[in-house]
């Protein structure tokens, strides 16, 4: 499955995973500032929770410098 993200890091809201219907994809604010990959790893771990499904099923394919990311979930 394929997914369009909009990240939200160092956010009071995080780490929280909200559908965003005229965003078409997720909006997930994280507490983690972008900086040396934490929000990316913060991300990863998110997502695995939200979806219950290990971490190592998480890949972000577009973004990885981006606030708007495409994340693929393999079950």
């Amino acid at each position: 499955m394929i997914i369009s993200v909009l990240v939200k890091p160092g956010s009071k809201k995080g780490p929280l995973v909200e559908v965003a219907p005229s965003f078409d994809g997720l909006t997930v604010y994280l507490r983690e500032k972008a900086h040396d990959g934490e929000a990316n790893e913060a991300l990863v771990r998110v997502l695995a929770d939200y979806y219950h499904v290990a971490k190592s099923c998480i890949l972000i394919r577009r973004g990885q410098k981006s606030h708007q990311k495409v994340v693929e979930i393999i079950r």
